[in-house]
């Protein structure tokens, strides 16, 4: 037999957890469309390896 008696603090806490969990959904959403849309809207990416590449250089022999 369970009793469940839900006072004021339990409610405040509740709509407090809820609010902390908006907040994260709304980051997250933020931080994915913003990651979409680098990645979208970025040309070829190549590695930084420390060595010249050819995409890199201008053909300054003309």
């Amino acid at each position: 037999m369970n009793i469940k008696v839900e006072s004021e603090m339990h409610r405040r806490r509740r709509s407090q957890n809820i609010g902390v969990a908006a907040c994260l959904l709304f980051f997250i959403g933020l931080v994915m469309a913003l990651s979409l849309v680098k990645l979208t809207n970025s040309g070829p990416v190549e590695g930084y390896d420390h060595a010249p590449r050819s995409s890199a250089i201008e053909n300054v022999s003309k």
